[in-house]
């Protein structure tokens, strides 16, 4: 999966010069959440729309920069790091530096979601099973081993829910049948929440997230 593929230049980012009546009109223009701001080729970090609002617009960027949020991503973080960034900030657009920290683009969050789409766990044949087990009394390593010694294939897994004492684990097989994964699963002493031989929860998702890219091309 090359992400990198989707750096993204078709809007520049903006200058410590710009005045914040020109910003103005660029969020009107485009549905971004935040615009870069670069300065010698180095993110001196985000200006949001929200926080434009109460900006004075015969300013200039330069007099708000302590309003700045400061996030990004490397070239090299993966996608699903990437995702998470998208989430934790709250943005739809996620600036990507290199490894000397200079400005290279950046990465629209409907690219990324798109790419999910394309993985493994929605497009390939498979059952759904949601496991879950005492927080720390379960690995992901075992999770493997335990499909694979009934000679699944692990298609992808991740925690779908996590209390203090309990974390549930969804996972998507393939190759074979669920019956003798679940009793394995039961032995090592994990409480079967679902498993099916449906693509039911994964149809859900693909709809899910192709409703989500519609919307944030909208």
């Amino acid at each position: 999966m090359n992400l990198q593929s989707y750096i993204n230049n078709d809007i520049l980012p903006l200058l410590t010069n710009y005045p914040v009546r020109m910003v103005e009109g660029m969020f009107a223009d485009c549905t971004f959440t935040h615009f870069p701001v670069v300065e010698d080729h180095k993110l001196l970090g985000n200006i949001s729309e929200e926080d434009l609002e109460g900006f004075e617009t015969d300013k200039k960027i330069s007099d708000y920069m302590y309003m700045l949020d400061v996030f990004f991503v490397k070239k090299n973080t993966s996608w699903l790091d990437v995702l998470e960034a998208f989430a934790r900030n709250n943005a739809n657009v996620m600036p990507v530096l290199d490894e000397d920290d200079n400005y290279l683009g950046y990465y629209e969050l409907i690219d990324v979601i798109g790419l999910f789409k394309e993985t493994p766990f929605l497009n390939e044949p498979g059952g759904i099973l949601i496991v879950e087990k005492g927080t720390q009394d379960y690995t992901f390593s075992e999770i493997s081993q335990i499909v694979e010694s009934n000679d699944g294939k692990l298609l992808g897994a991740f925690v779908s829910d996590a209390q203090e004492d309990l974390t549930q684990i969804t996972l998507k097989v393939g190759n074979v049948g669920l019956n003798n994964i679940l009793q394995t699963f039961r032995r090592y002493g994990y409480n079967i929440v679902s498993g099916n031989e449906d693509d039911s929860y994964v149809e859900s998702l693909k709809r899910r997230s192709e409703y989500l890219s519609r919307y944030l091309n909208i």
